[in-house]
């Protein structure tokens, strides 16, 4: 099969290295002047996969579009409206099959991405979630995972959750969008709380933060249509290992990093999804608490040593 991908970035140009790996016909595209895109596309390799000379590097987004049925889409979430205010421009585009390989949702409107494609004219019946737990430096050296592939078109998300397997990664087909999409944008805030507790030296918290903090994103599935047993899935608490304990997650080294006052300049998604959680939770009534420490600590409104005193004097509360 042929596949697109817009952006290379590290999931971006492992998702294309995974493919091309599987026999797949794959095209890659870039933004023209972005120095990573730049350098991948003049070296054929960046830190994490070395491209063989079967994938085909573009900066024409129209020729990207009209040479695969797929279209996979891995950039920052924040800038997926920009791009598709370009895609939308090119005839083509609303008889492509789009795959979302990111996990956010938009800050400035609480939007989840897959509504984001519909807004500019994507029929939802083409449009898939790829998400799950994995680091691509484990899958490179040849570690297994599993993963989820999710869709309003349930015939599309269980067509590539099997097409896609390899020996590498099982898929598995999800049948909650709202739910898949949610919980893996929320988990990279949960990542940042993760090193929020390992900057202070609490990372014995983190037990807690796992249970809290799944249930805390349930409620919000819940509230915004989804099933809340999603968050329980691989979409969020599957993915916890590899963000909330490993020293691949940028979200957790962002977090750990503001602890200890110092800088991570490597894109950390939750950064913004907790403002986009938290403009959700106001839509629907939903408390999050630990969303909304975290907010507030990375905005300066209380200091890290006030968050856990905080969360530690709330009313006691029913488990579940």
């Amino acid at each position: 099969m042929n596949f697109t991908l817009l952006g290379c970035g590290r999931w971006g140009s492992f998702i294309a290295w995974y493919l091309n790996k599987n026999n797949n016909d794959v095209t890659v595209w870039g933004l023209k002047g972005d120095p990573i895109v730049d350098d991948l596309f003049k070296t054929k390799k960046n830190e994490y996969v070395e491209f063989p000379e079967s994938i085909e590097l573009t900066y024409d987004l129209e020729y990207a579009l009209e040479k695969s049925e797929y279209i996979i889409i891995s950039i920052s979430a924040q800038a997926v409206r920009s791009l598709m205010q370009n895609v939308s421009k090119i005839d083509c585009f609303k008889n492509k099959k789009f795959i979302l390989c990111m996990k956010g949702i938009e800050d400035k409107t609480g939007a989840r991405l897959s509504t984001i494609l519909m807004e500019f004219g994507v029929p939802k019946e083409n449009i898939a979630v790829w998400v799950g737990p994995g680091h691509i430096q484990a899958f490179t050296q040849g570690v297994r995972g599993v993963m989820l592939i999710d869709s309003y078109n349930t015939e599309l998300s269980l067509f590539l959750a099997k097409y896609l397997r390899s020996d590498l990664i099982r898929f598995y087909q999800g049948k909650d969008i709202i739910g898949s999409e949610i919980g893996a944008a929320a988990k990279n805030v949960m990542g940042i709380a993760a090193g929020l507790l390992d900057g202070m030296g609490y990372s014995s918290l983190k037990g807690g933060l796992m249970a809290r903090g799944t249930r805390e994103v349930a409620r919000l599935i819940k509230a915004c249509g989804g099933n809340e047993m999603s968050a329980y899935g691989l979409c969020h608490l599957g993915d916890y290992e590899a963000t909330l304990f490993s020293e691949f997650s940028h979200n957790r080294m962002w977090g750990e990093r503001f602890a200890k006052g110092e800088t991570f300049s490597k894109l950390a998604e939750g950064v913004a999804t907790s403002s986009a959680m938290l403009a959700m939770a106001e839509k629907t009534g939903v408390e999050l608490p630990i969303t909304k420490t975290v907010f507030d600590v990375i905005h300066g409104n209380i200091t890290k040593d006030e968050a856990i005193k905080n969360l530690f004097a709330r009313e006691n509360l029913q488990e579940f």
